[in-house]
């Protein structure tokens, strides 16, 4: 006889598959990078200076002794605070922003030594690194956990939504005593489809 499978547990372990991790670094990685060339290539290009490859890759660059040095690690914090809304878009969840915040880094770290051939030596690029990580860590995981603790909205209308008039003027109107109380969704039918449904009052029974 063959063994019945258990099915899969929901949640955590459906987050947790290999190609959906996969899809969202590289969805994440792809906006952390486009952003980045968006306003770099903006600030060089109205600084008057040619943008070049040098400038998102190579740690070099990044200095606290030169203006463009400072020009670029306030684009690079800058776009760490807009990556905060991919996170919250693809990820949702405030206890997985750690990791794929700092994978986003980690990947740059990897691309930025191999396009250098060197690993990062410079400490201002480091603190960089570090304050970015720290700012999209700490406002991914506070609009997620904002988003995780807003009230959910069930469908449905109110009864005075369905029933347009049955407040007017700020008062109610008045019952009729012989109409009873009609249960469905209106006159055509019940939510059965057998047909609308009425509670009518019973008379009283006269005593023997």
């Amino acid at each position: 006889m063959a063994r019945r499978r258990r099915p899969p547990r929901p949640g955590a372990l459906a987050d947790l598959a290999p190609l959906r991790i996969l899809t969202q670094i590289f969805l994440l990685q792809l906006s952390y990078y486009g952003t980045a060339i968006v306003l770099i290539v903006f600030t060089s290009i109205v600084a008057g200076k040619h943008p070049d490859p040098g400038m998102f890759f190579d740690w070099r660059n990044v200095r606290g002794d030169v203006t463009t040095g400072w020009t670029l690690g306030l684009c690079w914090m800058l776009d760490s605070l807009i990556t905060v809304i991919p996170i919250l878009l693809l990820i949702a969840r405030s206890k997985l922003v750690p990791d794929f915040a700092l994978t986003i880094h980690l990947i740059h770290l990897i691309i930025t030594s191999l396009y250098t051939r060197t690993l990062p030596s410079n400490i201002s690029w480091w603190m960089l690194q570090i304050l970015s990580s720290v700012l999209m860590i700490s406002l991914g995981m506070w609009a997620c956990q904002w988003r995780e603790l807003r009230p959910m909205a069930f469908g449905g209308k109110s009864k005075q939504q369905a029933e347009p008039g049955t407040v007017a003027n700020g008062h109610p109107p008045e019952a009729d005593e012989g109409a009873g109380f009609e249960m469905g969704s209106g006159r055509s039918g019940g939510r059965d489809g057998a047909g609308a449904y009425e509670m009518v009052g019973m008379a009283p029974r006269e005593p023997t």
